[in-house]
């Protein structure tokens, strides 16, 4: 099981998190890039489905209601030369985007010594449309197990965005069009990423998913090792819909001490944006401290942080490279986000789920899984049974991993009020209050050789939401992927994908047609009638 490779190598590969709040430094006014390229010309028409968790609050919420569960109608690759340590696949997967026309398109890993690719199929037949190459290579580090995605989005007007060599980013203007313009942007300036190629893509790698805003903007976290002409330091990148670029360092937008040491945006977590769009969170992890922040999107000036503090022993929470977790906000602006327990694994490897308000200076009730997980906002009308006060609830994995500190292998997916608390149940020592579930379903299936109760887990990092027909659909490292009735709070279908195999977390999708979309074992699974 996934948890049990988390906790063989986290002794060497978890670095230092968050301690409390340093005094904040004066702002600094965020670095722009001196070229300016003409705008694309893409069509105006909003993805369906643009990246990672659907949309740049990362929501998840399906833009259709999911067919019947009847069959797999096609399939497609994502890793072409899948690396397996025993029978663990350890690698996280770009999510596949849907435009508003149907094309799935799919980020693609061919090989190690080729790289990925971004390939896009119809969404009815899966025959392939296109397909491009880019040079993009994921970031090296003994700091975590997983091999990190490929971070692509589509944004607002249609176009693709994918990560390439040395901070840059590949746009094809139209992705629905296998012939429309292919071009390069750089958010520290495209003449300066052509005079310098070989010390740029050397030094410069985007660490996290792509994230766009509705103005077309695309957002992003960089590393850097090693020095360039434009002197950068790894930070949070935006490319507005123009080709204009700018950057502000991760110490910076934390506010820290800059004698502290080297600061980073947290590997694979995707940035997310207020409901409003103004306002920009991710996370930065530094040597002995991890902060949530959150810059302005358009001058990307450092506007809020918070310290990312374990709530049950009141002592910084760790930050796992190997992890995938990016904020959810929700539709009143709070901020939820992911984080590992410390001391580990006192909290059963769960995690926290952290819960600030809007400007970060409010830390409100958490929630008791988050190590990997990104929450799914329900709106608290699609479920029937409750009758609380919050105006949505949150969807969150909820694992109890065998073997792990108490853990018995009773993993759950969760449906939590987070405004309502409750002592929470696994804490190892001290108190903590954490958000109360109203709901939960048990993971269908026995891990063989585990004692009763044991379960296979839910293998997703974020599971999709449809409010209409009252349904989650979610993976399962037992090979199947399931529905989960809201109304009748039962399982009510479920499609056999492949053999069980640990893996990654993955997420779950469906397209405008009601096709829904999981990637088990390496391959990405079209599912409906």
């Amino acid at each position: 099981m996934r948890a049990l490779a988390v906790a063989i190598a986290f002794s060497l590969s978890v670095p230092a998190a968050a301690a409390s709040a340093v005094a904040p430094r004066r702002a600094v006014a965020p670095r722009r890039a001196a070229a300016t390229p003409a705008p694309l010309a893409g069509r105006a028409t909003a993805p369906a489905w643009a990246g990672f968790a659907g949309n740049a609050q990362h929501s998840a919420l399906a833009p259709a209601s999911p067919q019947p569960l009847k069959r797999i109608r096609w399939r497609a690759k994502v890793d072409l030369a899948p690396n397996l340590v025993g029978n663990q696949l350890l690698i996280h997967y770009g999510s596949p985007m849907i435009t508003a026309h149907n094309t799935v398109v799919v980020p693609t890993r061919v090989s190690d010594a080729v790289g990925f690719r971004v390939v896009a199929y119809a969404g009815k037949s899966g025959a392939q449309r296109w397909s491009i190459a880019t040079d993009y290579t994921a970031p090296t580090s003994s700091a975590f197990d997983w091999t990190p995605p490929l971070p692509a989005t589509l944004t607002a007007g249609n176009s693709l965005a994918v990560a390439a060599a040395g901070g840059t980013v590949l746009m094809r203007t139209n992705a629905d069009d296998p012939t429309s313009p292919l071009v390069r942007r750089a958010f520290y300036g495209l003449d300066g990423w052509r005079a310098n190629k070989a010390q740029y893509n050397s030094a410069v790698q985007i660490s996290t998913p792509l994230t766009a805003g509705a103005d077309g903007s695309v957002y992003f976290g960089f590393a850097v090792a090693g020095t360039t002409p434009a002197n950068l330091t790894g930070g949070i990148a935006r490319i507005d819909a123009a080709g204009h670029g700018s950057w502000v360092s991760a110490l910076d937008a934390a506010a820290v001490d800059p004698s502290g040491g080297d600061y980073a945006v947290v590997l694979n977590s995707a940035p997310a944006l207020s409901p409003d769009g103004k306002t920009v969170y991710t996370a930065v992890v530094g040597p002995t401290s991890g902060t949530l922040v959150g810059v302005d999107a358009a001058t990307l000036r450092p506007r809020y942080h918070a310290a990312l503090t374990d709530p049950g022993s009141g002592q910084p929470a760790l930050i796992f490279n190997s992890s995938s977790a990016s904020p959810t906000i929700g539709p009143d602006g709070d901020v939820f986000y992911g984080v590992l327990e410390n001391p580990f694994p006192y909290h059963n490897d769960r995690g926290w789920l952290l819960h600030f308000d809007a400007t970060l200076t409010q830390a409100k009730i958490a929630g008791s899984f988050g190590w990997d997980n990104t929450v799914s906002v329900l709106p608290a009308k699609a479920l029937p049974s409750y009758h609380g006060s919050s105006s949505y609830l949150l969807v969150s994995k909820y694992n109890n991993y065998f073997g792990i500190g108490s853990g018995d292998g009773h993993n759950e997916v969760a449906i939590l009020d987070p405004g309502v608390s409750q002592p929470d149940p696994y804490v190892g020592f001290g108190a903590a209050r954490t958000m109360a579930p109203v709901a939960t379903i048990l993971a269908p299936t026995q891990f063989p050789g585990a004692p009763d109760g044991a379960q296979y887990e839910w293998c997703i990092n974020s599971a999709v939401v449809d409010p209409a027909s009252g349904s989650v659909i979610a993976n399962s490292e037992d090979g199947n992927v399931y529905r989960w009735d809201l109304k009748r709070h039962k399982i009510a279908e479920r499609v056999r994908l492949n053999p069980p195999r640990s893996e990654a977390y993955t997420p779950t999708i469906i397209g405008p047609d009601g096709t829904t979309y999981a990637i088990n074992d390496a391959t990405l699974y079209a599912i409906g009638r």
